[in-house]
């Protein structure tokens, strides 16, 4: 059953387009791999698809409902784990744990926790600071937040960033267990995860030059009566919402 979709999604990083006409569906037990150049704008993608960012144009939809229309649900959903690992460095990776348990409404912290910890080879950490894990430590702490609470979505930028070729087969094995209880995961990696099919969409194919975007955008204006084009020419400014 197709769940997450998204349509004639633009993406505008100031005034660089990054993508253009962009399309996606998962389903349930999907795992869907992004793939592109440096810059292709599979941050921003995933970004979008967590509802912290919007589209220049286009949408996303759950369920046929528009993520935009109650966010707060979206992000109730779904586990998001963008570049930085966002430890904070005076607390413990048990209290590091429990402030994102709490955020999520997680009813059995310690139980969920400890869990969280033996999933990822890191309860022999639980009571050390942030400050003294390595990179590789923070990143398997960073992971185990997405195994805190329930979700139906698991959208992961470069999770293998730092990892050993162990901790890597641990994460494709955390991925296998949630896509087989009905979860999305949407990911993108140098590395190669072992993932098992993954529907590969390369966001190399929406790249469109800025100039014919604009086109594109004039000719859509003839028939707009509405002030809506994205750009003030005679400042030379962009005006509309950017990514």
């Amino acid at each position: 059953m197709t769940v997450f979709t998204g349509s004639d999604l633009t993406c505008l990083r100031g005034e660089r387009l990054v993508f253009g006409n962009l399309a996606f569906s998962a389903s349930t037990g999907d795992a869907v791999m992004l793939r592109g150049r440096n810059g292709a704008g599979k941050s921003s993608l995933l970004r979008l698809m967590a509802g912290l960012t919007s589209p220049r144009r286009g949408n996303i939809r759950w369920q046929e409902h528009d993520i935009a229309d109650d966010r707060i649900a979206h992000r109730a959903r779904l586990q998001y784990l963008g570049h930085q690992d966002a430890i904070k460095p005076v607390l413990s990776v048990r209290d590091n744990l429990r402030l994102w348990a709490e955020l999520r409404g997680v009813s059995d912290i310690d139980g969920e926790i400890d869990q969280a910890l033996r999933a990822l080879d890191i309860h022999h950490l639980a009571h050390t600071a942030g400050r003294y894990l390595s990179s590789g430590q923070k990143r398997r702490t960073a992971l185990s937040r997405i195994l805190l609470g329930s979700s139906d979505l698991w959208l992961l930028d470069e999770p293998t960033v730092g990892l050993d070729r162990e901790s890597c087969a641990e994460l494709a094995r955390l991925i296998a267990s949630f896509r087989a209880k009905g979860g999305i995961v949407i990911y993108s990696t140098h590395i190669d995860l072992d993932v098992t099919s993954p529907t590969i969409l390369d966001l190399d194919q929406f790249a469109i030059p800025m100039m014919e975007w604009l086109a594109d955008q004039d000719d859509a204006d003839e028939t707009d009566t509405g002030d809506n084009h994205p750009f003030d020419i005679d400042q030379g400014k962009q005006t509309g919402a950017t990514i």
